[in-house]
Parts: structure tokens; sequence; C-alpha cells
């Protein structure tokens, strides 16, 4: 089978926060971009080789298409935002056309999905779906973007498919992820671990495997079994230790243990990611560590950098930057409801609830409240927030 599994679960990681940037595009082809290490790995050199080939022949389809996804890799990978404006900008012949090819549209839905452009992306989507409805990315794209918004019915409606469309292991991280959100996290779990028993160990799926173990680890940590979302995170750190989802996430998950000094030494040296620095900032605290000051005062930078162009994706983000290191919890509760506005992983219900509680707006938290009801989702964090919320207004 076709490996489109790669770009499409980038779209997967994009919301998580790891990346969360506005994307520049260059004005011209002959803006420089960036200067690549003149003796860097292979991939380096081979992107390079790419971006040189397409100067040279800018409407080549194919050519460009390959070094937009090889863009949105390196997004992932170095969770550096420049390269989503680098994919764009590859693109470019193609991206204001009435009629992109589907190929297009895709990528084009995948990053308007990382500026939070949902409507837009599926909109583009359901065009890929009219010319090509067995495009097995674009439903797990599709099935993403729901997720993201809380639509879990919408969401696995987009995962149904992909079960005659992928391979087993593929199909069964778009079904259990939203199952697992949505009342039956101890059946997610136990399914997409048989899938992942079952399916052959290979250099081909090493990416796969370990977003499946990321995966795995984040039922387990809201499911409360802690030393089994320990060990998950730590064999997917074994396949990718410079995931930035994977770290951000593992951070977290240290964090709630109390492990500050790991989550410090996990993090010292990936600080070029905003989520990431916030987390490296967090332990830091915890710990009355000498940089702490230092990493403050380079995230509120930061943050102020992304208010002054406009970008309003880091709110989630900053708003826990807001709360527990600014001590601003009626700011923080602000950035908090307008995030949730946007979407609704449980990360983004958690500060909500946080801020709230620290504001003294037992009300603010109703919206909140109502979607885990409704969605039935399990995570032993937010119903101890859940009960605190309760309490004060007992």
């Amino acid at each position: 089978m076709r490996r489109w599994w790669v770009p499409a679960i980038i779209a997967v990681l994009l919301p998580a926060g790891a990346i969360r940037a506005e994307p520049f595009v260059p004005e011209s082809d002959d803006q420089v971009l960036e200067h690549l290490p003149s003796s860097g790995s292979p991939a380096v050199r081979e992107l390079r080789r790419m971006r040189q080939q397409l100067q040279g022949r800018p409407e080549d389809l194919a050519l460009a298409v390959q070094l937009a996804t090889r863009y949105l890799k390196l997004a992932r990978e170095e969770s550096d935002p420049r390269y989503l404006g680098y994919a764009q900008a590859a693109l470019h012949p193609w991206w204001e056309l009435q009629a992109p090819p589907p190929e297009v549209l895709l990528l084009r839905a995948t990053l308007r999905q990382n500026r939070h452009e949902f409507d837009a992306a599926l909109a583009d989507l359901s065009r890929v779906f009219r010319q090509q409805p067995h495009n097995g990315q674009a439903w797990l794209t599709a099935a993403v973007i729901h997720q993201v918004r809380g639509d879990y019915a919408a969401a696995m409606k987009h995962c149904l498919p992909l079960l005659n469309l992928a391979d087993s292991l593929t199909s069964m991280v778009c079904v259990s992820n939203v199952a697992s959100l949505n009342g039956r996290a101890q059946e997610a779990y136990a399914a997409l671990l048989r899938a992942l028993r079952d399916a052959p160990e290979t250099s081909d799926n090493l990416e796969e495997r370990l977003w499946v173990l990321t995966l795995l680890g984040e039922i387990a940590a809201r499911t409360g079994d802690v030393r089994v979302a320990g060990q998950h995170f730590r064999e997917a750190l074994a396949l990718g230790p410079n995931d930035a989802y994977l770290l951000g996430t593992y951070a977290d998950f240290l964090l709630d243990q109390d492990q500050a000094e790991r989550a410090r030494n996990l993090l010292r040296d990936h600080t070029r990611a905003d989520g990431l620095l916030l987390r490296l900032a967090l332990a830091e605290q915890r710990l009355a560590a000498p940089r702490l000051a230092e990493h403050i005062e380079s995230l509120q930078a930061r943050f102020a950098a992304s208010r002054m162009r406009g970008d309003s994706l880091h709110q989630g983000e900053e708003a826990r930057f807001t709360l527990h290191l600014l001590g601003q919890p009626d700011a923080a509760l602000h950035l908090a409801q307008a995030n949730w506005a946007v979407q609704r992983e449980p990360r983004d219900a958690r500060i909500l609830l946080e801020a709230a509680l620290a504001a003294g707006k037992r009300e603010a938290v109703r919206p909140v409240l109502d979607f885990l009801a409704q969605s039935r989702l399990q995570d032993v964090r937010l119903e101890a927030l859940a009960g605190l919320v309760r309490e004060s207004g007992s």
C-alpha cells in the first residue's frame, strides 16, 4: 500500500501545540528562506537539491507536492513553523486556482488546518472527496479536524472509511483516537494495542509505531494508569527522541507526576519550540532553577511577537503561561475561553478549568462541563478539576 500516512499524521500533531505560528510565505522565488548547513545530513542535501530543481521548474506539480510534503514533515520533526510557509511557497502556482489539483487541495487543507482555518480546510477536503473518494489521507485529515473541534460523531464518520482504505494499524489509530475521547477509552486502548502487536516491525513504519505508542501513553494517562503510560512514552522516546509532539506530551505527563527534574532533563536541549520552552519553564519553576527568569522573558517576547503578527493560535499555551508562570488568572481565563471557542482537546478543557478556578469564576466552566458530560470524555485530571468546581459551588 502506498504510504500516505506520514504526511497525514502531521495533521494529527499540529493542533497539539508543537507547531503554532503563522507560516512565513516568501514574496518571490529569489528570496532566501534559510541557509542550510553545507555538510548536512543526506535528508538536508536532498531537500536542497529538490528546492534547486523546483526553482528551475516551478510548474512541476509532482516535484512541488513532494517538496511541500517534505517541508510538512520537517515542520513536525523540527517544530519549526517556517517550514509550513516554505510548503505553501512550493505550491504557489496552484494555491489560488479555482480548481487546484486534488494533491494541492489536500496539502492546502493541512496548512489551513494548522492556521485553524477549519471551515476552509474542510471545504478543500470535500472537493478532494468528490474527485478522489478513496483518498485515505483526505478522510484521515478531515477526521482530525473534527476531533480537534470536539465533534466526535463527525470524526468517527470520517475514520470509518479508512477500515477499507488503509492498513489495519492506520485505521485503528483514527478509530481508537476518537473512541478514546468519546466514552470508550479502555476499549480503544485494547484495540489499538492489539493492532500494534499484530503489525510487523519494519523500517517503513517506525514513525507510525512512534505515534501509536504516544497515543497509547496518552490514553493510559487519561485513564489513570500511570505505570503503563510511562512505559509507552519511554518506548516511543526510544523511536523518536526528537519528536516535538512526543516531547511535549511526555513532559506534561512527567509534570503531572511531580517529576520536574526529569521533565527539565528531557527538554533542556529543545527550546526552539514555544510549547517545549513553556514546559521547560514550568519544570524550572518547580525546581527554582536559575534560568527560569530568562525563559519567562523569552516566552513573553515570543507571545508578544505572535500577537503583533495577528496570530491567535497560541492562546491555549499563552493561557497556561499566563496562569502558571505569570500568576494572572483573569487574563489566563480570557485566553483560555478564546482558545476553547476554536478547539476542544483535553488540554484545552484543562486550562480553562484551571484558569476559571484560579480566577474564582465558576460560571465560566459551564461550557466545558457540558462538553465533558456530552462527550463522556474519560480523563482523571479533568474529573478532579470538575470535582473542585462542584465543591466550590457547594
